[in-house]
């Protein structure tokens, strides 16, 4: 069935995610008529369904640090906000280190966070387990606590955001791919989507894991590379800790896990996982090589079944580090992708910076570390893509 849409918009925002919500609503807040906002599916299908909802701040780079403040000060007031509740919490997150290397890498990463007002600090093994009593402290040296850090509910943001965008006057259509989008002489024209055209000078690419895709569209590489990552939840824990923080993390191997309901959701980053859009749960393997991380790190776990889990995508660039950037090549493209994981803490800081991109104003976060132009053949030979 065809569905109408506009033939003409001031913007178009490729994504439904919490990322293009975000910049939805702050665009339109902040003045500019005709935002339209594109999503292949549903809001909050793509990878922003799939997230772990952790929101942090205990970063190693500035510029992510206050971008991580922003998104935990604006969730902690979500539903004062937006008249949407989230779930947030604060529980911090805990970060347990085996590697010398690595105790020394956070120990510095403190400094700096505290330098930013972030309370995280250095602690021992035996209080580790004292914050986050499922682990065993075999082999521990050392971990870094964040306790302002939380998590809230991704899906629930996307919906905020949205329903605030069109109290804005933003048009947001569902069920709407994009199939390509024409330039002339270095200016988008239109964007052309499954349901008709739509006449723009202005693109804002928020489409994630597909953004290589939409940057293709106009011949603007944008180097994001889809990446499974796979999620399970527990059988309801006879005895779940009465605390426990919104994440523990097993730093060297990526496994990590935080309280869902009566139970636990467990997460790991395999690094046999192949690049693509494999969205298939793949259970047994996977489970294999969290198994054997979690009899080490946290055995009482295993006493548990799994319930149910899921995979989704990271969008990843070769940095790890988000795009956040108006494209020098294409008049009117601007990018808001990349983020590696952490695209949801990030979404409130995002929409304040591609806003103030769209008017022209500079940024409040130093974002010199997030343009796009730092995967230029120019920039990798100088070695200019070593961002922490």
């Amino acid at each position: 069935m065809t569905r109408s849409i506009p033939t003409e918009a001031t913007v178009v925002i490729i994504g439904g995610g919490v990322i293009g919500a975000s910049i939805a609503f702050h665009l339109a807040q902040s003045g500019v008529e005709g935002v339209v906002l594109l999503e292949r599916d549903e809001l909050a299908c793509g990878s922003t369904c799939k997230a772990a909802g952790g929101v942090r701040a205990s970063f190693s780079n500035a510029a992510n640090i206050e971008i991580g403040l922003r998104g935990l000060e604006i969730y902690s007031q979500f539903g004062q906000l937006y008249g949407q509740e989230i779930d947030f919490h604060r529980d911090g997150y805990l970060y347990l280190l085996s590697d010398p290397t690595d105790v020394e890498v956070f120990t510095e990463s403190v400094a700096l966070q505290n330098a930013h007002g972030v309370p995280s600090r250095m602690v021992d093994p035996e209080e580790a387990k004292r914050i986050s009593p499922l682990i065993e402290t075999g082999g521990m040296l050392a971990a870094c606590w964040s306790p302002g850090d939380g998590k809230a509910t991704p899906e629930s943001v996307v919906m905020g955001y949205a329903a605030a965008a069109r109290r804005h006057g933003a048009t947001i259509i569902r069920n709407c791919a994009v199939i390509d989008i024409a330039s002339t002489n270095g200016t988008i024209t239109e964007v052309i989507t499954e349901h008709g055209r739509i006449t723009t000078h202005q693109v804002v690419c928020a489409a994630g894991a597909w953004s290589r895709e939409i940057g293709d569209m106009l011949g603007v590489h944008i180097p994001v590379t889809p990446m499974r990552r796979q999620i399970a939840f527990t059988e309801p824990l006879a005895e779940l800790p009465d605390h426990s923080p919104s994440l523990t993390i097993d730093f060297p191997s990526n496994f990590y896990f935080h309280p869902e309901g009566k139970g636990l959701l467990l997460g790991w980053s395999d690094p046999d996982e192949t690049e693509g859009f494999n969205l298939r749960f793949e259970l047994e393997d996977w489970l294999l090589g969290l198994g054997e991380i979690a009899a080490i790190r946290a055995p009482a776990i295993l006493d548990y079944g799994i319930s149910t889990g899921w995979a989704g995508l990271y969008e990843i660039t070769p940095d790890r580090n988000q795009i956040l950037d108006r494209s020098n090549d294409i008049d009117g493209l601007l990018i808001a992708t990349g983020y590696s994981g952490h695209g949801f803490l990030m979404g409130p800081a995002s929409g304040e910076i591609i806003r103030d991109l769209y008017h022209g104003i500079t940024p409040r976060y130093d974002i010199t570390d997030f343009r796009l132009d730092r995967f230029s053949d120019v920039a990798l030979a100088a070695g200019e893509t070593n961002i922490v």
